[in-house]
């Protein structure tokens, strides 16, 4: 059966999604960029620190999935422009250091808020989910 998953601990959904779908245990979450959610704003800064915000959202995402970012099978990065797949890779390569997920990266036209980096994810689910 499918389940939605919601945390206050990523921005919420501003639109007619969910922030994850379970079903047949794996986690499907929605496109994350970077917005804190503290305060639901942009932050500040380069692609480096736009990307680092989108994968504490998707952890923390994961982890009201009962996933983890080592759980996580397959990613899609959508970047603005693909001149920063440089910086973007280095900041995810500290996220999936080893057994990195399969992955996508594409350039797409425009993206929610006009971000530079906006990456969905599906993984495995290792225990009950948290929300």
């Amino acid at each position: 059966m499918k389940q939605t998953i919601s945390t206050d601990k990523a921005p919420k959904a501003i639109g007619p999604y969910s922030q994850a779908v379970l079903y047949g245990g794996l986690a499907y979450l929605s496109g994350q960029i970077a917005i804190d959610p503290a305060n639901n704003k942009l932050i500040e800064g380069g692609i480096s620190a736009q990307t680092e915000q989108v994968l504490e959202n998707v952890k923390a995402i994961l982890e009201a999935c009962g996933a983890s970012l080592d759980s996580v099978l397959k990613t899609t990065v959508f970047l603005k422009d693909m001149g920063d797949f440089t910086p973007m890779n280095q900041t995810y390569e500290r996220y999936f250091a080893k057994n990195p997920p399969a992955r996508s990266t594409v350039q797409a036209a425009k993206l929610p808020r006009d971000v530079s980096v906006e990456i969905d994810v599906i993984a495995a689910i290792l225990t009950e989910p948290r929300a």
